[in-house]
């Protein structure tokens, strides 16, 4: 008989975020043996374009998906009603399933975990995904000037201390976050604590080659020759736009030819409004909206990727997703230090420049370092992050921990439930 979990996330599965990091992971276990009921809440316009994908993927799996609308307005209030319908939902559905352990994707999802092991026994098990309530600071999403946002500050950060002490199993993305948390008063040795990064699909983000450049630029209408710098993902909050404008002011100085290749699905105007601040023309960047089974494609055209976040206190516990799918490709990255374990692993794989600082010194040195990165072997830099982005790794180790928690063998003495089987079914968003 399998276990059955309620994989809970506010993410939606319709989401970059939730094709990438969590139903790859997912449907992974489930052929494992696990049971799956996934709770999301999904943006309209995605949700629209992508239900019959999503329904086809999850269904073979085996896997049953219960998305519900996401919710943005009015602010605040519209969380709430969200919390709300979580609640009542998961309540629903665990009366339906009676589930063996709920899988908390952050801290809204870990409310409703820690809800139902309190009054109903369910194990726990919190895939922290990051310090949330700092990143919602050190963002200036809660401004702390605002008493309202304050509060909610200082809400988040007692309900995390409350996780950390009462959750069965905790999941860190970063070594760097793992060794703050063992800091935290709440923390209690006796819970397992482990590390398991935003992996990467070795097979999609598979190994940059000769050819694919040249199919990616055709498609994209650049040149053969020119040195391509690449940007993967969103923009605002702490990703640096400024920063890595101003390093590619400095590229284009030795590299006149230079283009800048944005892949993000950020509103174009948000760079295009900074590029007259460094000098750099509209004809020197390309700004493209990518598919996922599209990025590999795009990226393999660039032949440096460059990648700046702010390195505040909650981006220890940061884990880039485009780290390891760049890496995976062995596209050489130039990254600062300051987030998660990026330095660590961007060092010991060969694969790119960590800088330190944002001074014009910096982007010199980076500049100056191009040729070198021009020679770095792909084949090389993917072999030496298999072990820590690979999808396989992230399943087993996610197995690894399930079996800490719930065990290998499920006890039943109820002969019609060994018989049931799983049919898998989405409900109307």
């Amino acid at each position: 008989m399998a276990f059955k979990i309620l994989y809970i996330s506010y993410d939606g599965i319709t989401d970059p975020l939730g094709q990438s990091q969590i139903l790859p992971y997912l449907a992974g276990l489930a052929k494992e043996g696990y049971e799956f009921t996934i709770l999301s809440f999904e943006k309209e316009d995605r949700f629209r374009k992508l239900k019959d994908t999503i329904t086809k993927i999850t269904s073979n799996a085996g896997i049953r998906w219960v998305p519900l609308k996401f919710t943005s307005r009015p602010p605040v209030l519209s969380k709430l009603y969200d919390r709300m319908k979580m609640r009542q939902t998961a309540l629903r559905l665990y009366r339906q399933n009676r589930y063996d352990m709920t899988h908390c994707r952050g801290y809204i999802s870990a409310e409703i975990g820690l809800y139902l092991k309190r009054k109903k026994g369910v194990k726990f098990f919190f895939d922290m995904r990051g310090f949330w309530a700092d990143e919602k600071k050190d963002g200036n999403a809660w401004n702390q000037n605002n008493l309202l946002f304050r509060q909610i500050y200082k809400h988040y950060k007692k309900k995390e201390a409350q996780f950390i002490k009462e959750a069965d199993y905790i999941i860190s993305l970063t070594e760097a976050g793992k060794k703050e948390i063992m800091k935290w008063p709440s923390y209690n040795a006796d819970i397992p604590l482990s590390v398991i990064p935003c992996c990467a699909d070795m097979d999609v983000f598979s190994l940059a080659s000769v050819p694919d450049k040249l199919k990616g630029r055709r498609l994209l209408g650049l040149a053969e020759n020119d040195l391509v710098i690449s940007y993967l993902g969103s923009l605002g909050s702490w990703y640096m736009l400024d920063e890595m404008l101003a390093l590619f002011a400095v590229i284009k100085q030795k590299y006149p030819s230079a283009q800048f290749l944005f892949v993000s699905h950020s509103p174009a105007s948000m760079i295009l409004a900074k590029l007259s601040k460094y000098q750099i023309d509209e004809k020197d960047v390309m700004i493209r909206e990518a598919m996922r089974h599209e990025v590999p494609l795009f990226i393999k055209a660039s032949d440096i990727n460059i990648s700046f976040i702010k390195p505040v206190y909650s981006k220890l516990s940061s884990s880039p997703t485009k780290l390891g799918e760049v890496l995976a490709m062995g596209i050489p990255i130039v990254v600062n230090s300051g987030v998660g374990d990026v330095k660590s692993i961007v060092e010991k794989s060969s694969g790119g420049i960590v800088i330190d600082e944002f001074t014009g010194e910096s982007y010199t040195m980076v500049a100056n370092a191009i040729p070198r990165l021009l020679q770095t072997d792909p084949a090389t830099v993917r072999r030496n992050i298999e072990h820590i982005f690979s999808l396989r790794e992230g399943i087993k180790l996610y197995r690894e921990a399930y079996i800490k928690v719930l065990g290998t063998d499920k006890p039943t003495n109820n002969p019609d439930e060994q018989q049931k089987d799983i049919v898998p079914r989405t409900l109307s968003i």
